[in-house]
């Protein structure tokens, strides 16, 4: 049988997550966690011998196209309805400067 969670953990966990948590939380999370256990708990009861591990519950297939070379667009027709472009380049506005340390 798991035991609960006490508040104690919590706190332990809001530390280690560096979260502030008022009392009035640590009360909620330490119930709402001790709830999700015993869910846990539950479904360690059933048995899961034959089952066959699976993604989803529904018979999803993934549908890519071929992927074939095919001719570019090319320079001039990409950059055709750029805002702003250099030469062969698109222009983008300045995200960063230099006190970003980027």
């Amino acid at each position: 049988m798991a035991e609960n969670i006490g508040k104690k953990q919590v706190q332990k966990v809001a530390k280690l997550s560096r979260l502030q948590l008022t009392q009035n939380e640590i009360d909620e999370f330490t119930g709402q966690l001790s709830a999700i256990l015993k869910y846990f708990e539950k479904l360690q009861q059933l048995d899961t011998e034959d089952v066959k591990p699976l993604a989803h519950c529904l018979p999803i297939n993934n549908v890519f196209r071929d992927d074939l070379p095919q001719q570019s667009l090319g320079t001039e027709k990409t950059l055709e309805n750029a805002p702003q472009h250099d030469g062969d380049f698109f222009k983008v506005p300045k995200i960063l400067d230099e006190s970003s340390g980027a």
